[in-house]
Order: structure tokens, then C-alpha cells, then sequence
């Protein structure tokens, strides 16, 4: 989905500039004459100011990257908002509750704005190209929007030459009553629509790490793996810790101001 509108108003920025206060009236001395015209200045005053949706037929006008999401605490290290909600899996409604993968597998839990975009598609079959990948190292893939399952099923039904997402390899769920896309701090409330949030849940239910991008900007799959699979190799190794770009059978560090210098002298 490209960048969607939204509105805000400048004039609350300048509601603490009183022309009647001390900053606009000095005090003069009591001796002092002061001639007032006849026809004073009108007050200061500015335009509101606001953000649009860019014309599809004006391309070069540049979108606005100005969202009002929910202003929760960060979600990382804490425990995974449950939700149940109703999902399209393989064609058919099915049931999807996040506390069941409990104890069995992690969750790449990602949130795109709405069906039947643009960016959204790219996504959303490209995890599920890959779905293998992430079966194999023992990751469920759950995808949500705040559209109905009858929408998801839409989509999942047009075919991918015509913008649609053809079968995929696991759940997109729905999230109309908009409550899941809240609990994660990704709703824009005033567009009813969530951010490109994506977490990454470990088998205990703990949230290990998020990424939010705004409206326009597609996230990528190599970069989701590589950290799931660097989160997987710290909780298997807890005396070690992975170091930036960081890939399997690449060379990890010790978190000791010596022993990490086994890892410094190498690189």
C-alpha cells in the first residue's frame, strides 16, 4: 500500500502564542506615552497546514511519511499479546489463537495495512515462497490485517499476475475489530489501518524482536530469517551473543570485556 493520507492541524502549535500575553505586550515606563493608531494590525495568524493523498496521476508529488500510531511502551522482552481470531488458511476459514504455538514453535506474527494493495503483495508471497525455510527451522508465519476473512479470501483466490496472492503457505488472519494491530502498537487510529509491524516470538511467548516500517516501504525476508535464526543461536548458546550482520556458522563473542577479544582479534 502506498503511503496513505493523513491530517494534521498546525494551529495547536501556535494556541501558546497569546498576542495579549507578556511576550507580545512589554511593560513600558509609567511616564512613557504610547500613540495608538487608529486601525490596529490584524492579529498573527497562520493556514492550516495539512498532508494529502497524493494524486495516483502525479507521481512526482512527494508522499507524506507523517502517521499517528499508537504510543504504546516497546513490546520486546515482554510477553506476546494473545488473540484469537478468525484466519484464511489453504482456501478455508479456520480459527487462529497465538498462545497455542506456545512450547512448540516461534512466530514471525507480521501486520500489513490492507488487501488488494501494492507493497502488501510483495510481502506477503514472498514469505510464503519461503515458508519452507522457516518451517525448517521450526517458525510459523502468521499474516494480519484489519480486513475480513472474506477479503483475505478474495485475494487468496486472484491470481498473482493480477495483483492477487494465489495459495499460501500459512495463515492470514483477520483482524477487523482492529484490537490485535493495537495491542501491538502499530494502529493508526484516525486511517483504521497498521503499520508494517513485524515481531519475532520465541517458543515461550516472548517477544524477542520488532521492526515497524511506515505505509510505503516493504521489509525483507533474508534480514527477518537472519535474526530469528541469530535469536535461536543466542538462547541455544546464552554464554555467547551475535555480533552485527551475524549468520550461521559464522564466528560469535563471548559478552566479557576479555573474552571478547578472542572475537576482535579475528576479525
Amino acid at each position: 500500500m502506498a503511503c496513505s493520507a493523513t491530517t494534521t492541524s498546525a494551529s495547536s502549535l501556535f494556541s501558546s502564542l497569546n498576542p495579549k500575553s507578556s511576550l507580545f505586550s512589554p511593560k513600558l515606563p509609567s511616564s512613557s506615552t504610547l500613540s495608538i493608531p487608529n486601525s490596529l494590525p490584524k492579529p498573527f495568524s497562520l493556514p492550516s497546514l495539512s498532508f494529502t493523498r497524493p494524486s495516483l496521476h502525479h507521481s512526482s508529488r512527494r508522499s507524506s511519511f507523517l502517521v499517528k500510531a499508537s504510543s504504546e511502551l516497546p513490546l520486546v522482552g515482554n510477553a506476546a499479546p494473545d488473540f484469537e481470531a478468525e484466519a484464511v488458511f489453504d482456501q478455508e476459514f479456520i480459527n487462529v489463537k497465538l498462545s497455542d504455538y506456545i512450547g512448540k514453535k516461534y512466530v514471525i506474527l507480521f501486520f500489513y495495512p490492507l488487501d488488494f494493495t501494492f507493497v502488501c503483495p510483495t510481502e506477503i508471497t514472498a514469505f510464503s515462497d519461503r515458508h519452507a525455510e522457516f518451517e525448517a527451522i521450526n517458525t510459523e508465519i502468521l499474516g494480519v490485517s484489519v480486513d475480513s476473512v472474506f477479503s483475505h479470501l478474495a485475494w487468496v483466490q486472484t491470481d498473482r499476475k493480477s495483483g492477487g496472492l494465489g495459495d499460501l503457505n500459512y495463515p492470514l488472519v483477520s483482524d477487523v475489530t482492529k484490537s490485535i494491530s493495537k495491542s501491538y502498537g502499530v494502529l493508526i487510529p484516525d486511517q483504521g489501518i497498521a503499520l508494517r509491524g513485524l515481531f519475532i516470538i520465541d517458543k515461550e511467548g516472548i517477544i524477542q524482536h520488532s521492526t515497524i516500517n511506515n505505509l510505503g516501504i516493504g521489509r525483507s525476508v533474508d534480514e527477518t530469517k537472519r535474526t530469528l535464526q541469530a535469536l535461536q543461536y543466542v538462547q541455544e548458546n546464552p554464554d555467547e551473543v551475535c555480533p552485527a550482520g551475524w549468520k550461521p556458522g559464522e564466528k560469535s563473542m563471548k559478552p566479557d570485556p576479555k573474552l571478547s577479544k578472542d572475537y576482535f582479534a579475528a576479525v
